[in-house]
């Protein structure tokens, strides 16, 4: 999601990872600062690995779903959003199959056309440390509404993502979105997974 005021925000809710279920927020600030906010060492670990950050900090990472409408709170970062109906992309996207959108073969396959309809957007790319990640989307769903603020400062309404957030090997839809995705990340050379 983009605001008003300039600061690009990607959430990312977590139901399964070798991790258990987490949350964890990746900031970008109009100046150009990327901060990542993760619940535990581990996590905060393992993202700020795979991603890049010039800060990270371990804070609560809260997440609620009520309906449409989703409430984030993490350290100094308030949010919340509301989804709107998905467009043809979005439901083309629910027929995915589970264990095809698990495959790196398939976001290969899926990776130009992506590029095409939501530039900026790569579904495969090089991750921090000689890592590898592949992003299988399930789901496409507008955000229609976001109040936000950070350290109590009005971050402004919701605004498309611009510029493009610098995380890592790409960005994410320009307009605001809730994309539900199946990630997978081959570790580097020398690495070994989560205990």
């Amino acid at each position: 999601m983009g605001t008003a005021h300039g600061t690009r925000l990607v959430l990312g809710h977590w139901s399964r990872s070798p991790f258990g279920a987490f949350s964890d927020v990746m900031v970008e600030r109009p100046d150009g600062e990327r901060l990542l906010f993760a619940p535990t060492r581990e996590t905060a670990d393992f993202v700020s690995d795979t991603y890049v950050f010039d800060t990270v900090r371990v804070v609560p990472v809260d997440v609620s779903v009520d309906g449409d409408t989703w409430t984030v709170a993490a350290g100094p970062l308030f949010v919340r959003f509301a989804t709107g109906r998905r467009g043809l992309l979005g439901v083309l996207l629910r027929a995915v199959p589970g264990p095809l959108a698990r495959r790196p073969a398939w976001s290969a396959l899926t990776d130009v056309p992506a590029r095409v309809l939501l530039p900026g957007v790569r579904t495969r790319g090089s991750a921090g440390g000689n890592r590898r990640e592949w992003y299988g989307a399930r789901d496409l769903r507008p955000v229609r509404a976001l109040s936000a603020s950070f350290g109590g400062g009005d971050l402004g309404g919701v605004a498309p993502v611009d510029p493009p957030v610098r995380f890592g090997f790409g960005s994410v839809p320009r307009a605001p979105a809730l994309t539900r995705v199946t990630t997978t990340v081959r570790l580097g050379p020398g690495e070994t997974g989560p205990s």
